[in-house]
């Protein structure tokens, strides 16, 4: 049975608070930097908003710089059939041609997702946790499932992106995801995020 640790919560939270403000400080030239090539790269604006679930099902938007150009048409005109395919499997697409240029570097190097650092800051999620999901894909979990999945918050990193992300199947996501809810700790958190970063140079999972 999931049991809530009141230390662990306490000691994630203000890691979170400290992590986060930091990071957004000294990587705020960076932040600069990235908004002039997204926006020179392509027409609108530099951070995108997508809204998906946090914590006790609450919906709210986690940002990310943008990485694709902006098209209005239906995802049936955009993405081959096989592609369609894949993201009604995965909610994710190989190749995917709505994505730019600066946007591919961005993905591989997963500096995409930067502007994350604001929503662990105000909360709406931690470091580590289990990786945001569109309101749709709770459809996958079980009821037992998704209640216990929504008892913590989402991460920017957790178990299963940092231990293969795209490269294993949604079944096996799911697993990984609630494995982590189950035994979460500080030295599962310090494992995750020691992987994250060899992913991140190894540019593993990455599309």
């Amino acid at each position: 049975m999931y049991k809530i640790k009141p230390l662990f919560a306490f000691i994630k939270r203000s890691f979170d608070i400290l992590s986060s403000l930091i990071a957004l400080i000294i990587l705020s030239p960076l932040f600069l930097i990235l908004i002039v090539l997204v926006k020179v790269d392509s027409r609108g604006p530099a951070f995108y908003g997508h809204k998906r679930v946090e914590k006790n099902g609450k919906v709210f938007k986690v940002w990310k710089f943008r990485s694709m150009r902006r098209d209005d048409r239906p995802l049936e005109e955009i993405l081959s059939p096989e592609q369609l395919e894949e993201w009604k499997r995965d909610y994710n697409v190989t190749n995917d041609p709505r994505v730019t240029k600066i946007g591919k570097i961005l993905r591989k190097s997963s500096l995409d997702e930067l502007p994350q650092l604001w929503n662990i800051f105000v909360g709406q999620m931690s470091v580590i946790g289990w990786r945001q999901i569109l309101q749709e894909e709770l459809d996958r979990y079980s009821k037992e499932e998704q209640g216990l999945l929504l008892k913590i918050k989402p991460g920017l990193t957790g178990y299963w992106a940092s231990h293969g992300r795209s490269d294993t199947s949604y079944e096996d996501r799911i697993k990984m995801e609630l494995c982590y809810v189950y035994k979460r700790s500080i030295w599962i958190d310090i494992r995750i995020l020691w992987h994250t970063v060899i992913g991140v140079f190894k540019h593993d999972g990455a599309k």
